[in-house]
């Protein structure tokens, strides 16, 4: 009898232990996605000038690397104002779905500044660890006081994609140098939003899988989801912020950007719910009406320079 209820104990704590290492390595795979080239061509979309930077993030050891493309110097009258684009997780500056460099050519061609960027452990920026949307909030700081120095006189707006979109929020809502705010596809929160959709990222059931890898793994890492939650910053933003969603969206469904919507705080911020857009897929859809609002929407938001 005692040699069986030690084998069964025995047997417990194997599985524990092998649960464990494989939240673990779960955990490590989706902190450390497979990098993306950056192999598409600005001048492919018609922006012949392009300025390629490193800067580094508010996290000094991370350099990160991206484009800055001057309305200017690609023959357009610039509007006094500079758009920072920050995209979404396992992604790049290219965001190549949409792609971000025919969404950046169009407000280059309206007179915007655009600055696109590789977070942290993407594109050709530092090795370091995906946090969706935790330290990356250092790199788009970063990004922002690149833009502040450059063109001091500029008024500045960010354009963020998923995870790039709520970091756009938390750093965004926050900042006082920014004017406005477009959010393509946000979670409300990281963890609620993990906790309801883990096992669509890892394959795992939830039982027992949920719970270590929110729990015990953040631990390891240093990075807990629980810090990730962009309807905080929402509630404090005094700015307009518009929010634009897929009604297809099974990666982070509408019902996010929806109650994010609901805390807003500034009459002119805006909702556009696309009828049968996929995940940050409004923009391929129906690029030109994606245009016209966004266009429309920051150059209200942003006013008309310094």
């Amino acid at each position: 009898m005692n040699t069986f209820f030690v084998g069964i104990t025995g047997l417990i704590l194997l599985l524990l232990i092998a649960a464990v290492a494989v939240s673990f390595h779960v955990t490590w795979r989706l902190t450390h996605p497979v990098r993306k080239p950056v192999n598409m061509d600005p001048q492919e979309f018609g922006i012949e000038q392009v300025e390629s930077i490193v800067f580094s993030s508010r996290e000094t050891t991370i350099s990160l690397a991206g484009w800055y493309l001057s309305a200017e110097k690609n023959g357009k009258v610039s509007n006094g104002r500079t758009v920072v684009f920050a995209h979404g997780y396992s992604q790049n500056r290219l965001e190549p779905h949409l792609p971000a460099l025919s969404l950046a050519a169009r407000l280059v061609h309206a007179g915007f500044d655009v600055l696109m960027f590789d977070f942290r452990n993407a594109g050709e920026s530092s090795d370091a660890l995906t946090t969706i949307g935790l330290r990356e909030q250092l790199d788009l700081r970063g990004a922002i006081d690149f833009a502040a120095a450059k063109k001091p006189e500029h008024t500045l707006g960010l354009v963020g994609f998923s995870m790039g979109a709520a970091t756009s929020l938390m750093v965004g809502g926050v900042d006082e140098r920014i004017t406005a705010i477009v959010a393509d596809s946000p979670f409300y929160s990281l963890r609620e939003y993990l906790v309801e959709n883990l096992p669509q990222w890892t394959g795992l059931p939830r039982f027992p899988f949920n719970w270590l890898i929110l729990t015990l793994c953040p631990i390891l890492l240093g990075a807990n989801p629980r810090d990730v939650n962009p309807y905080q910053a929402v509630k404090q933003a005094n700015k307009p912020i518009l929010f634009i969603h897929g009604t297809g969206d099974t990666t982070i469904p509408m019902v996010n950007s929806e109650r994010l919507f609901e805390l807003t705080q500034d009459k002119d911020s805006e909702i556009w719910i696309v009828p049968r857009a996929g995940h940050v897929r409004s923009y391929p859809l129906v690029p030109e009406e994606y245009e016209k609002r966004v266009v429309a929407f920051l150059e209200k938001g942003m006013g008309k320079g310094k």
